[in-house]
């Protein structure tokens, strides 16, 4: 048994007749974070990603309950010591006898508290789009390992660590596939955050020590790429907090799909509503001239009408990047599809090339606005040291966590030495991120 789970399970020992009642069953299910290998935020432009699961994970251990309310205690997490409760009657997930819509979920919860979106949103969602009638409420513990605002996916695993263990405990069968594709609504339609699928289905189908790979058009598992023994990803936090949410991401992602409606306008072409599909040569040849480098958001309106994505909106007022975000995940995902058969061969010989494709993954992130000092700086000490191939920022950057490839050999010490010349220039020891632990599809819940 995992170490986290065990003690999970005494801490739901611990609260039976307190919390938990003291003979129905509880099922617990498990969720770790991840690391971004490649392709990070190419995901919602269709490019293949390569996502590694962490040994960090989050846990939620939920059993029914007569009364149709369900209550939420959330544990610790990097907030150590601190417990967040949350009471939800499940009559307000209706309204005339039918589930709220998205836009009510969101303000529900916003004025109330907003982390419960995470975990509560998946009765809302289950209740959308599967029609499910809760007629019983639930006692819902929640205990997370994975840190917050580092781009590691702290809030997918809780989607999944919590509508897995929802499900379990009312009945409902999911695929793995149709439960990433739940949790992914919860955090874009009811949370309000914009993120693509790939923290979602990492999180649910990935296996320890192994990269999955992903083609996001929508949710294609390419399977998975072993992670040879001489080389090892590891993840450095660069102490600088990261948000899907936040404005950099979201502006970015509304640049790129402003820059597919001006191409599909243009030549009458969709790419099979993706630009990942778009090769750069193409793009160089046929294409970049006839992308504006920024565009006001009431000319795009006046010009092309809204975005073809349903999870964001284009401000009038604002001015938009767009060449820049419509050229990265061309570029990305021809990237990682190299980055991915070059991992597959000779690992050592070929090391300094991946470490290549990272740093012009990096350089991208940046030239999109979605850099950071401290990223920047993990990632120039990564370059500087020896047994270091490669390094680049991670998720929906603005800071967060660095990736950095390495030999296995000596990635102990050279990640030691990184982390104290950052330590010694910023004053934050980053944490390190070692290790990997099996997806939620593969954990399964356990009963008891």
């Amino acid at each position: 048994m995992l170490a986290d789970v065990g003690h999970l399970m005494a801490l739901v020992q611990r609260r039976k007749g307190s919390f938990f009642l003291p003979t129905a069953p509880i099922c617990v299910a498990r969720a770790p974070g991840r690391l971004d290998v490649m392709g990070g935020i190419a995901d919602y432009s269709g490019s293949l990603v390569l996502e590694m699961p962490i040994a960090e994970a989050t846990l939620a251990a939920v059993q029914l309950d007569a009364e149709p309310t369900v209550r939420i205690v959330s544990l610790g997490g990097d907030r150590v010591g601190e417990t967040a409760v949350f009471s939800l009657p499940l009559t307000d997930l209706l309204a005339n006898d039918e589930p709220i819509r998205y836009e009510t979920a969101v303000a529900y919860f916003r004025q109330r508290q907003p982390w419960a979106a995470y975990i509560a949103g998946a009765f809302v969602v289950l209740m959308r789009e599967k029609g499910v009638r809760f007629e019983q409420g639930a006692r819902l513990l929640l205990h997370s390992d994975v840190p917050e605002g580092k781009g590691v996916s702290s809030s997918a695993a809780v989607e999944v660590a919590a509508m897995q263990a929802i499900t379990a405990a009312y009945g409902i069968e999911l695929t793995p596939r149709e439960l990433a594709l739940l949790c992914q609504k919860v955090e874009n339609h009811v949370a309000g955050a914009p993120c693509g699928i790939m923290d979602q289905m990492t999180v649910v189908a990935g296996q320890p020590n192994q990269l999955l790979a992903l083609l996001c058009q929508p949710t294609e598992i390419q399977g998975t790429v072993p992670i040879p023994d001489e080389l090892s990803f590891v993840g450095l936090d660069s102490g600088i907090r990261h948000a899907v949410s936040g404005a950099d991401y979201g502006s970015v992602r509304v640049g790129a799909f402003m820059g597919y409606k001006v191409l599909q306008t243009a030549v009458n072409h969709t790419w099979d509503g993706y630009l990942a599909n778009l090769t750069p040569s193409e793009f160089e040849q046929h294409y970049r001239h006839l992308l504006p480098e920024t565009m006001r958001g009431d000319d795009f309106l006046r010009q092309y009408g809204e975005l073809p994505d349903t999870v964001t909106q284009v401000d009038p007022t604002r001015t938009y990047a767009v060449r820049q975000p419509t050229l990265h995940p061309i570029y990305e995902h021809f990237r990682v599809q190299t980055f991915a058969r070059l991992l597959a061969g000779d690992p050592l010989a070929n090391a300094p090339m991946m470490g290549e494709l990272m740093y012009q993954s990096h350089a991208s992130y940046s030239a999109c606005g979605l850099g950071s000092d401290g990223t920047d700086l993990l990632v120039a000490l990564a370059r500087a040291t020896s047994g270091v191939h490669g390094a680049k920022i991670t998720g929906g950057g603005s800071g967060g966590t660095v990736v950095v490839l390495g030999e296995t050999a000596v990635i102990a010490q050279a990640t030691a030495h990184i982390t104290q010349q950052y330590a010694a220039q910023t004053g934050h020891t980053p944490h390190i991120f070692t290790g990997s632990s099996p997806g939620a599809a593969q954990f399964g819940t356990l009963r008891f």
